[in-house]
């Protein structure tokens, strides 16, 4: 199956205005997500939809694809969602426009995760949870799944509970989807559910829908930027650029709550 690979960015962040174009070792973050997005071999097409021509710029400069969308969307995947209408692929996959630390191979491995299985609607990313801090964090989204990998619940909360006090065995997620078009159409569509309103999660929303979301776990480490603490302290690395896993350890260790 076709599939194409579309970055919503806006200027408009909450926490980090302007974060987009806010630079990383001499280059705006949205053009080093696009670079990493770019290195991924699945894809027919790598698309930043976006609502400010500063961005499209940005993106354009290093040989990226943009495309204007309206400045009211209230997330990112209605964002893509508008986007998707003028793309033909089967396999849309959204790449949150903060990721730079993201690795190719996974975007590859979640679009081929919800091409091959004819359940799934939806498929994401989990990672190993190794310190104890994120499992508490409620910024650190924790997921879920049963024995086939489908996700079951993605919470805030500290889940699965331990009654003996351990979380071995719990995953934090990694919020990149692979959507098969026709469901993220629908689902971009359909109200906001009482869930996703409770937790702020997205994708309690497809859940509360029936859909099926496979949930693979992550070859690589993800980091996003979600505030000035975040960009501050990626300016003082050599990004994926990191090519040592123990400062890349070390890096995002001292980066506390984010969500990896």
């Amino acid at each position: 199956m076709e599939a194409v690979l579309i970055i919503p960015a806006r200027y408009g962040s909450t926490r980090l205005p302007g974060k987009p174009l806010a630079k990383i070792q001499g280059q705006p973050l949205i053009a080093r997500v696009v670079q990493q997005a770019l290195k991924a071999t699945r894809f027919s097409e790598v698309i930043v939809a976006t609502d400010d021509v500063r961005i499209a710029d940005a993106v354009e400069k290093v040989g990226g694809k943009a495309v204007m969308t309206s400045p009211e969307h209230e997330s990112g995947t209605d964002r893509i969602a508008e986007a998707a209408q003028d793309v033909r692929a089967h396999i849309i996959v959204n790449l949150q426009g903060d990721e730079p630390f993201i690795d190719p191979v996974d975007l590859d491995n979640v679009a081929d995760a919800v091409a091959s299985d004819p359940y799934a609607e939806m498929a994401t990313l989990r990672q190993s949870i190794v310190e104890e801090r994120d499992f508490i964090d409620p910024n650190v989204v924790k997921v879920v799944t049963d024995e086939r990998g489908y996700a079951l619940y993605f919470s805030r909360a500290a889940i699965p509970y331990h009654r003996h006090g351990h979380f071995e065995g719990a995953y934090k997620h990694i919020g990149v989807y692979a959507f098969k078009r026709e469901f993220l159409l629908a689902f971009a569509s359909h109200a906001r559910t009482p869930l996703e309103q409770k937790e702020g999660l997205e994708q309690l929303r497809a859940l509360q829908m029936g859909a099926k979301i496979k949930v693979i776990s992550a070859h690589g480490r993800s980091l996003g930027i979600d505030t000035p603490e975040d960009l501050a302290r990626a300016q003082e690395q050599d990004g994926p650029w990191l090519k040592d896993a123990r400062s890349f350890a070390s890096f995002t260790h001292d980066l506390g709550g984010i969500t990896l």
